[in-house]
């Protein structure tokens, strides 16, 4: 990992699952795993005030439960946390062709051949006003994660990535 990371928060699923990998075997970044999203949050920014720089991985599911130490502690705090968010339902949404800006109707909602997280996550967090980006199949992880931890540098604020797609 570049970009001066010290410590890697959160819960492994089966597209973060690769990263949290590499991070076990890197001699110099910590793996901070937790049991609760928003327990990533809290942990992250106190690491924050510390002086380390961590990074935050949770799935998007995780991501509405972490609402609370997302915007009541990282937020207030201006705490420049990046922080991924692996988008489960994503394939499921496209195979069932429903777009991203698709009315959340209640019919929509609750589609079974639709996961309603997906068509959540990101109006979600424009709602808690956490600037973000989406990591597609067409783009690198590897780079949109290293941009992303410059943006959240310069927003000095969390900053998410939507990754869509697997770590190969």
């Amino acid at each position: 990992m570049r970009a001066g990371i010290t410590h890697v928060v959160g819960i492994p699923d089966n597209t973060s699952g690769p990263l949290f990998d590499e991070v076990v075997r890197h001699p110099k970044i910590r793996l901070v795993p937790v049991t609760r999203e928003g327990e990533a949050f809290a942990l992250a920014s106190g690491l924050w005030l510390g002086g380390a720089s961590p990074l935050v991985v949770i799935q998007n599911t995780g991501l509405l439960e972490a609402g609370d130490g997302l915007r009541g502690t990282a937020q207030r705090m201006g705490a420049p946390i990046p922080f991924v968010v692996t988008g489960r339902g994503y394939a499921k949404m496209e195979r069932a062709g429903v777009r991203r800006d698709d009315p959340r109707t209640r019919e929509l909602l609750i589609r079974a051949d639709v996961d309603s997280t997906a068509l959540l996550t990101e109006p979600t967090l424009d709602a808690w006003g956490i600037p973000y980006e989406r990591c597609d199949a067409d783009r690198d992880p590897v780079e949109a994660m290293a941009a992303l931890i410059v943006a959240a540098g310069v927003a000095r604020l969390p900053s998410a990535l939507v990754l869509t797609r697997a770590l190969d």
